[in-house]
């Protein structure tokens, strides 16, 4: 039997439609009640208190307009706690996500940035920390600066991933993100504010970080529906 016959349902996700409606659904479980959503924001709060947390020590070492670009993840993780904020009004008064959030230029921007930033620095860790595996298992607290951050990274994108359920994107907004991902990387590798690592980073590194930054934004770019299209 054809592995495709095997596995129908699996084949059925080749179908942009019935992803977009398998992410509906998801994001509607997810965030589409006042509970569901205020535990999502609970979670990503968490998860900005501890990247705030270990960015603190090392922040002034760095001149303070660098700041965000330094403390990427935190601010990833702000920028996603700030589309969900968005959209709590919307989901209290009991609209449906899908169909009820107001879209608009400002949200559309920010959607794009969030998804963007947070997909990049979602898995960013899982180039970064293996270029130095040995060093990081073999760390006292191996646990939480590997599993630790790998595991609460990827949440990252899968928080992302619900965006374009109810977000749009717009030509400039991807731009905008596409050049933030740049100016990111001149800033960590070039002038050498980078998030703290066991190593010393390289171009590889570099490479890298720009190339998972394109990729974010080209799958921005192939999830979000633009501005002013139907939620069809």
């Amino acid at each position: 039997m054809p592995r495709s016959e095997q596995f129908p349902r699996l084949r059925r996700l080749r179908n942009p439609a019935v992803r977009r409606r398998v992410r509906a659904a998801i994001a509607e479980e997810l965030l589409g009640t006042p509970r569901s959503l205020a535990v999502v924001c609970a979670f990503t709060g968490f998860m900005l208190a501890v990247g705030v947390w270990y960015y603190v020590p090392t922040a002034n070492e760095v001149p303070v307009p660098f700041w965000p670009l330094y403390a990427d993840s935190a601010v990833a993780v702000a920028l996603g706690g700030a589309v969900l904020a968005g959209i709590a009004p919307t989901v209290r008064r009991g609209g449906d996500i899908g169909v009820d959030i107001p879209v608009s230029r400002a949200s559309a921007y920010l959607q794009t940035v969030a998804f963007v930033w947070l997909v990049q620095f979602g898995v960013w860790p899982l180039v970064s920390l293996n270029l130095a595996f040995g060093e990081y298992v073999a760390a006292p607290d191996a646990w939480i600066y590997y599993w630790g951050v790998i595991g609460t990274h990827l949440l990252f994108v899968g928080l992302a991933l619900l965006f374009p359920a109810f977000g749009r994107t717009t030509p400039g907004a991807l731009a905008t993100a596409l050049a933030l991902g740049v100016v990111n990387v001149v800033v960590d590798y070039w002038v050498g504010y980078h998030p703290p690592l066991l190593y010393e980073p390289g171009p590889g590194l570099a490479a890298a970080t720009l190339a998972i930054a394109v990729g974010a934004v080209a799958l921005a770019s192939h999830s979000f529906r633009r501005l002013g299209e139907g939620t069809s």
